[in-house]
């Protein structure tokens, strides 16, 4: 599905890759590379008028790791208003505090695998088989 973006935000978004915080350092280092299932994941990705920390194209995923300041209630609103708008797009949005990446990663790493697992079996189409 192509992905349509804001073009003024890529700049920001490669000021957000170069100034990562020590979360997304962490969580990145298990995303890159098709290390997740063979999925491809790219860091702060333009998405309508948002950067999304990761995404997955392939599974239409994007994965938020929200500091200390998301619990600002004027942060959470725009979390929300992000959220809603991602979904409206029809791409789920998993959030992860910084503390989970940090302190829980094995959990933070079981529910992503847990949304490709289901995404999987809800999408898993069996092969062509010829006739005989």
């Amino acid at each position: 599905m192509k992905i349509y973006y804001n073009p003024k935000l890529k700049e920001l978004a490669r000021q957000l890759r170069n100034n990562a915080t020590k979360s997304e350092i962490k969580l990145w280092t298990y995303l890159r590379r098709n290390q997740m299932h063979g999925y491809d994941f790219h860091r702060q990705k333009p998405i309508d008028e948002y950067i999304v920390d990761f995404f997955c194209n392939k599974l239409q995923l994007a994965i938020e790791c929200d500091g200390y300041s998301h619990e600002i209630l004027e942060v959470y609103e725009k979390d929300v208003k992000k959220t809603k708008r991602l979904n409206e797009l029809e791409i789920t949005v998993l959030r992860f505090s910084d503390y989970q990446v940090m302190n829980d990663i094995d959990n933070v790493i079981r529910a992503i695998e847990d949304y490709i697992f289901k995404f999987e079996e809800n999408n898993f189409t069996p092969p062509l088989i010829p006739p005989c």
